[in-house]
């Protein structure tokens, strides 16, 4: 989720737009709603977010490192005076990043991954296993091949590989899609977004690469060879074939 802060109503609403068409959810503040909303946010509010858009407001000199002392996550400062000194000055503010305007969403998107890979712990080119997400925009690629998702299970892929297999519970990967303001949709709608992107993976890869656990969320493990279904089924073939096996040759398979 993008959290964009701009005293402007409809520039935030434009940035809104054209990240929702990337099938990214974001949220727009002027910035003293941004500073009051940002004392009382919880750690697994803020723990959903991609990045900070710090567009035009009077706070924009202060804010970058009242944010971080809350918040890892890049802010990106969008500016529309292409001037050496304007820039300089958005670096010592703080920022991660400075763009100038217009820009399309999937360059915020893939300056966000880039600044998240050097500064935050997610791996050089967005790899677990088989499994590569880009965080841009792009399709995954699935054991060596490109893979079509919908946007929404897309989405919670490039989180889980984003995480390193950490344990994600159902909340944060909802709040990492949806965002955390989000009301039309309850969260649950995150087990059938799971249960379409396990199978999709499981057939192309051979395996299940994403563990759940009852009251402890899900995890991505792409490294593993074998899953708990495949051993099973192994298994079941095993016990079929002994029956259909010959007497003699019972023993042998028992």
């Amino acid at each position: 989720m993008y959290v964009i802060i701009d005293d402007r109503e409809n520039v935030a609403t434009s940035y809104i737009g054209g990240l929702d068409r990337e099938g990214v959810s974001s949220v727009g503040f002027s910035s003293a709603e941004f500073l009051e909303w940002l004392e009382s946010a919880s750690e697994d509010d803020l723990s959903a977010i991609d990045a900070f858009l710090l567009g035009d407001c009077d706070t924009r000199a202060t804010l970058p490192r009242t944010v971080r002392k809350r918040c890892r996550a890049p802010i990106i400062a969008l500016s529309n005076m292409r001037m050496l000194k304007h820039t300089v000055e958005l670096f010592d503010a703080g920022v991660d990043d400075v763009v100038h305007v217009p820009i399309h969403p999937r360059e915020i998107l893939a300056r966000t991954a880039a600044i998240s890979r050097r500064g935050f712990g997610k791996s050089a080119d967005g790899r677990q296993g088989a499994i590569r997400v880009f965080f841009d925009g792009r399709d995954p690629e699935i054991g060596g091949a490109v893979m079509t998702l919908p946007r929404r299970e897309l989405r919670i892929l490039e989180h889980m590989v984003g995480q390193q297999g950490k344990w994600l519970t159902k909340t944060q990967i909802f709040n990492a899609v949806y965002g955390i303001f989000e009301s039309t949709f309850d969260e649950n709608v995150i087990e059938s977004h799971v249960s379409k992107l396990r199978k999709k993976l499981r057939d192309r890869l051979g395996y299940d690469p994403i563990v759940s656990r009852r009251y402890v969320g899900y995890r991505l493990d792409a490294s593993k060879e074998v899953s708990v279904d495949d051993t099973t089924r192994d298994l079941r073939t095993l016990g079929i074939l002994a029956k259909q096996a010959p007497s003699r040759l019972r023993p042998i398979l028992t």
